[in-house]
């Protein structure tokens, strides 16, 4: 009888599920980076990649990295690395359940520390962009909804970030507005955004993307906007090609990115990264 125990525990040990683990990575451009709506490469492409690490159980690492434009991340190296982790599990018949969280690494970039008026930079201020964000998340087959929760300043705005001025920059580089938020102690931890997306395939090789995003900035409310995306993807086999219209409802006075030298002078063009574009992109996964 111990025999027999012995030789069908060997047996279920060989025929029981067993853990594995699973790499992949991904490598790709774009015509022009939209984060939530927003340029991050003032219109211009942007090379991007990453790695992810996911096991059995559901547990998962990875990273992924963009070029983004270094008037958009003052001081900084023209990056951002995300790191993230989470777990993932599908706990009924297309139904997935996503929890995690992600930060996001802007290398040496910080806010500049505005000269009176907010017509000259001086030095950068200390305060960083970087932004760490709780996410849950919840599929079912081709659609999902997504909620991510700040519990840091949101990419760094805060009352000390922005100097006292609390605006944007107009078409001069000169502070302009009010994001209505107090001039001092204001923090924006607590910001959410919520992400209604589906991916739905049409046809073969087909896929039909659409997005709606809604962005609530704590403290400082004029930063607050909606965003969309409708776009189509087709898989080629060697890669994946994108095309999406992407914008947003963001007022732009307050997402204007001034240019670096134009902002030591004191005048000069800004760009506005929030108005609707057609983005192009191409996807290889390892």
């Amino acid at each position: 009888m111990r025999k027999l125990l012995l030789a069908a525990a060997v047996a279920g040990a060989f025929t029981a599920p067993a853990a594995y683990a699973q790499f992949s990575a991904n490598i790709g451009a774009v015509t022009d980076y939209r984060f939530r709506g927003v340029s991050q490469t003032l219109g211009k492409p942007a090379l991007q990649g990453g790695m992810d690490y996911a096991h059995s159980s559901g547990l998962y690492v990875g990273t992924w990295l963009s070029t983004v434009a270094k008037d958009s991340y003052a001081n900084g190296k023209g990056l951002e690395v995300d790191l993230y982790g989470g777990w993932k599990n599908e706990f009924a018949k297309d139904w997935t359940i996503d929890l995690g969280a992600l930060y996001y690494w802007y290398p040496s970039a910080a806010y500049y520390t505005f000269g009176a008026g907010g017509t000259t930079n001086t030095t950068k201020s200390g305060n960083k962009y970087n932004n760490t964000e709780l996410y849950a998340a919840l599929s079912y087959k081709w659609i999902s909804a997504k909620y991510s929760y700040a519990t840091s300043n949101y990419f760094g705005a805060s009352s000390q970030a922005f100097n006292g001025s609390l605006g944007g920059v107009n078409s001069n580089n000169t502070a302009t507005g009010s994001i209505s938020g107090p001039a001092t102690g204001g923090s924006s931890k607590g910001s959410s955004y919520l992400d209604v997306s589906a991916n739905y395939e049409f046809a073969d090789k087909w896929t039909l993307n659409a997005h709606v995003g809604v962005l609530r900035v704590k403290t400082f409310t004029g930063l607050s906007y909606n965003d969309y995306k409708l776009g189509v993807t087709y898989d080629a086999g060697w890669a994946s090609i994108s095309a999406a219209l992407i914008g947003t409802t963001a007022q732009a006075q307050y997402y204007r990115v001034p240019n670096a030298a134009a902002v030591l002078a004191g005048n000069g063009a800004t760009y506005d990264p929030t108005r609707p574009t057609l983005v192009l992109g191409i996807l290889k996964t390892f």
